[in-house]
């Protein structure tokens, strides 16, 4: 009787184990599904993440490209104006020439010397030379205001005179030899700006870096004397300058 009950008794484990493992295996199933579906978000955003770096990777190239352009260009623009401009050299515009001009007809046909002249200068000939040479007379005096006095002079002639940039350079000088450096610097300049034509000009531009150097500037000393090397390398200022430079 035993024997025969005793198969049957078996029955629901089984059952309850197939059971069991049918819903373990569903479980199983479930979590491949949900390992798939991670793997290929995962996937995907590793693919977006990719080329959003890519791109990014494209755009930093294309503005390193850009700026290397524009480096380039910049380096260009500024070699053909450096020149020029770091001197502040301009031509004189139309207008200038104009009132030139018009100067020619209204100023007196004869130049007549200022009362507040100094008593020397009433016997010197109102010529051109005569008044440079007296000014590089009480120069070499050291009589610098009067000196700057005669070079004025001259600088106010009408039409300016043919003299007139080595009188301002003169100017400069009388200042360079008082040690008034900062007045010379500007007064420099002048011949550098306005008398591009003048022989002092190479002159000009070196005592104009020598000035810049006594007053501690060594950044503007050294660009006037590359300039100096640059526009004028035959001058004997120009070697003067590369001994600075060395």
């Amino acid at each position: 009787m035993h024997k025969k009950i005793k198969p049957f008794i078996f029955f629901p484990v089984l059952a309850l184990s197939a059971c069991a493992s049918k819903q373990d295996l569903l479980v199983v199933e479930d979590n491949v599904r949900k390992l798939k579906t991670e793997s290929e978000t995962i996937k995907t955003q590793t693919a977006v993440s990719y080329s959003d770096v890519q791109q990014v990777r494209d755009d930093v190239s294309r503005l390193q490209g850009s700026i290397e352009e524009i480096s380039h260009n910049n380096r260009q623009t500024f070699g053909r104006l450096g020149m020029e401009d770091s001197l502040l050299v301009h031509k004189v515009d139309e207008l200038e020439l104009r009132l030139q001009k018009i100067e020619q007809y209204i100023a007196p046909a004869k130049q007549e010397i200022p009362s507040s002249s100094s008593s020397s200068l009433a016997t010197v000939p109102l010529t051109d030379a005569a008044l440079l040479s007296d000014g590089e007379v009480k120069l070499n005096q050291k009589n610098y205001s009067a000196a700057r006095e005669s070079f004025n002079l001259l600088l106010q002639r009408t039409p300016p005179s043919a003299l007139a940039g080595e009188a301002q350079f003169y100017v400069a000088e009388s200042y360079f030899d008082e040690k008034w450096y900062e007045k010379a610097i500007l007064e420099y300049q002048v011949v550098i700006s306005k008398y591009t034509k003048s022989s002092q000009r190479p002159a000009a531009l070196y005592k104009q870096a020598l000035s810049f150097e006594l007053t501690g500037d060594a950044v503007n000393a050294k660009a006037r004397f590359k300039d100096l090397v640059s526009i004028y390398p035959a001058s004997s200022q120009a070697a003067l300058a590369r001994k600075k430079l060395q």
